[in-house]
């Protein structure tokens, strides 16, 4: 006899659905032609299988993007990151995310490991800030979420409308150095310019570790540049005017009053013009390059945040030679390594160089044994997970500061 009362319903049973695990049915990764392998590592470390999109060219040029899997209503992220073919870069990626948007995906989350044009972040004679320009390309392609990793400017993210993550690779750095740089403790870190001074800073600090910064330009700068703005204007129109620079800036007083504020002899005494013409700016000497702090017997590990031209990078380690380091290590995050880097690299007193593979170099490591590279789509995939679950990005950024 079942001692349930007469009239009473027992609760069915909880049916285990798909919501009570993390659920990757409404994930859809897919990439352009920048970076398949770490599209495909990303896919392998969540568990999921990289989506169907296959983007090529025409015989003129245009960029096709064909869609094979249903995107409709799903979370799509999209992996493309800059190369030296930066303009097809940004093309498949613009066209990826409108297909996107326009087969009614439910958001649109772009994966720009290396962000093309982020150097170009400030105005420059009669140029533009093309880092503003392409993110409001972005934005209106249908991107609704940028994921993207050590920006060249951290300000580069206010250029967007949509959120935008801003990953860094400096916890993986710092691992490597801890363990494959034998003797690290007798290691200095150096800035190769002091505009990477705080950045050099901070690794110093976390390593508990000396710093040094490399002062001086080698490169050619603006000033050197002939430009039409270096015309100077006709002193001729300006001598009577600045003549009289006084008794323009001074109000005039009606007739038949007695002014207020009459000029005094004081008044006029503190009041300055120049001679002749407008002032010009007085021209930056370049200082030739030296080194503030010790390397003298130490393991140099020179750090950025890219490495393009290397011309900078080898002098650099050809003074740190010249003042007694006994290694020279350069760890950045992205490699792009364009022109005959690799040769130069190879032909310098530099004995490893360690990039991650935010951007693909393995052409460049064939050309040059030096080149290390460390992963870091461990960290690409926990961000997706993040942002698909909807928790916190914060654990990324523990013990983050503005330096880094």
């Amino acid at each position: 006899m079942s001692k349930r009362r007469l009239g009473s319903v027992r609760p069915p049973k909880r049916c285990r659905s798909d919501m009570d695990n993390t659920s990757t049915s409404d994930i859809v990764i897919i990439n352009g032609n920048s970076h398949p392998d770490l599209a495909n590592m990303v896919a392998e470390r969540m568990g999921i299988k990289n989506g169907g999109c296959s983007v090529f060219h025409k015989s003129n040029r245009e960029t096709i993007v064909e869609i094979s899997d249903s995107v409709r209503g799903k979370d799509i992220y999209i992996i493309q990151t800059g190369t030296k073919d930066a303009n097809n870069n940004i093309m498949e990626l613009l066209i990826m995310a409108y297909a996107c948007k326009t087969s009614s995906a439910r958001s649109i989350v772009g994966v720009i490991p290396y962000l093309p044009y982020s150097k170009q972040c400030k105005m420059r004679k009669r140029g533009c800030i093309v880092s503003k320009l392409l993110a409001k390309m972005m934005c209106t392609s249908g991107l609704t979420h940028i994921i993207t990793m050590d920006l060249h400017q951290k300000e580069i993210q206010g250029f967007f409308d949509i959120p935008v993550d801003n990953l860094r690779a400096s916890p993986f750095l710092l691992q490597y150095i801890q363990e494959s740089i034998p003797d690290y403790r007798n290691s200095v870190i150096v800035a190769r310019n002091p505009g990477v001074a705080k950045k050099a800073n901070s690794y110093a600090e976390r390593l508990r570790l000396g710093l040094a910064v490399i002062h001086g330009e080698q490169k050619e700068t603006d000033a050197d540049e002939v430009d039409g703005r270096y015309s100077p204007p006709p002193t001729s129109a300006y001598s009577n005017l600045l003549g009289n620079s006084v008794e323009m800036c001074l109000p005039a007083a009606p007739r038949n009053s007695t002014p207020q504020h009459a000029p005094t002899s004081s008044n006029r005494q503190r009041t300055t013009s120049v001679s002749v013409g407008v002032p010009e700016h007085i021209v930056k000497v370049k200082p030739p390059l030296t080194i503030v702090g010790d390397v003298s017997g130490r393991i140099a590990i020179m750090v950025d945040d890219l490495i393009d031209d290397v011309q900078a990078f080898v002098a650099a380690a050809e003074m740190l030679k010249e003042h007694g380091a006994c290694k020279i290590y350069v760890l950045a995050t992205h490699g792009l390594l364009s022109s005959d880097a690799p040769r130069q690299l190879d032909e310098s007193p530099i004995d490893e160089i360690v990039v991650t593979n935010t951007i693909p170099h393995e052409i460049q490591k064939l050309q040059c044994h030096k080149i290390k590279t460390i992963d870091i789509s461990i960290l690409i995939a926990e961000a997706i997970r993040r942002i698909h679950n909807k928790e916190s990005m914060s654990y990324l950024f523990r013990n983050v500061t503005l330096e880094d």
